[in-house]
């Protein structure tokens, strides 16, 4: 029985969700950069345990350096976006 209960998937699911809680102590009243570091802190913990336990990335050792090479790439391509377009609309080069 005790193969069938999936309980790193409970445990998982129970720190991602004391995360969003630590995530939502941003809203109190402190300093910006404390709640940036909070924010950042709980975000990199948080994609890290969805990667692990949830997506299963250290299972299979044989397309481990593909799914690396995959996150690597979404990484890129996400901060491209997000300051491509802060380039874009903050800084005021769109015309």
């Amino acid at each position: 029985m005790k193969q069938l209960f999936p309980i790193r998937h409970v445990m998982g699911y129970l720190s991602s969700l004391i995360l969003s809680a630590l995530a939502l102590t941003a809203l109190l009243d402190i300093p910006f950069a404390s709640k940036m570091a909070i924010l950042a802190v709980t975000a990199v913990i948080q994609a890290s345990l969805q990667l692990f336990v949830f997506m299963h990335i250290s299972e299979m050792a044989s397309t481990k350096k593909e799914l690396y090479l995959n996150i690597a790439y979404a990484l890129f391509v996400g901060l491209v976006t997000l300051f491509g377009s802060m380039f874009i609309f903050i800084w005021g080069w769109y015309s």
